[in-house]
């Protein structure tokens, strides 16, 4: 059973979020909150594998709680309930500690993957998302895209292939299963991969393997 806390200042987008969480018996949502700092004494109260949390709340807004909750329970997963008009937040957000970013309108299917996937210890963003961010911070695509495949270029096949799953937001186990290998083995390739790439996390290594190429996001 993956347990969630759901933070939202608005009833109705926390009530339509709990339903369609609702259809996937392997998902109970545990508590709710309708501000940041709600948010961060309910996950200190209740220990949910992942924080679904808005960016955009009364008293503590959703990042602070983010980085908040990472730093006070960091057995808890936090994934971002985002729109297009706040991809500024994004890079805050990935410092703090995120590893999930949803789009509040989006598929209801990718909402329910999301939040498995940062549950089993991956990262996942929305593909809309993903491509929007790409697109819209820090330049062009196709200067990214460039650059995106310069840092890249170094990795042995076997590193762009685990680049390549953690961009679909798989976790070590689930590239494992994929690639066949032992757990502790993908962990050590995702390990060389961040260090090869330098970056911080999970999610920023998906980014780039987005603007690589590697992940399509169809």
């Amino acid at each position: 059973m993956i347990r969630v806390l759901l933070a939202d200042d608005e009833a109705m987008i926390r009530a339509g979020v709990r339903a369609v969480l609702a259809a996937d018996p392997a998902v109970e949502v545990v508590a709710e909150a309708a501000d940041g700092r709600q948010a961060v004494e309910a996950t200190r109260a209740h220990r949910p594998d992942v924080a679904l949390l808005d960016i955009r709340m009364p008293v503590m807004d959703g990042l602070a709680a983010c980085e908040e909750i990472r730093r006070t329970v960091p057995g808890t997963a936090v994934a971002i309930l985002t729109t297009f008009s706040e991809d500024d937040y994004v890079s805050r957000a990935l410092g703090g500690g995120a590893t999930g970013f949803l789009l509040k309108s989006g598929d209801p299917y990718e909402l329910m993957a999301g939040v498995r996937a940062v549950a089993d210890g991956g990262a996942y963003l929305s593909p809309k998302v993903a491509r929007h961010v790409i697109a819209e911070l820090g330049g062009t695509r196709l200067t990214r895209g460039t650059a995106a495949r310069a840092r890249t270029a170094g990795l042995t096949a076997r590193e762009r292939e685990v680049l390549a799953l953690l961009g679909e937001g798989l976790s070590n186990a689930g590239i494992a299963r994929r690639l066949h290998l032992v757990e502790g083995t993908v962990k050590g390739y995702v390990s060389a991969v961040l260090d090869h790439l330098e970056v911080d996390n999970r999610v920023q290594a998906a980014i780039l393997a987005y603007e690589a190429g590697l992940v399509t996001g169809d």
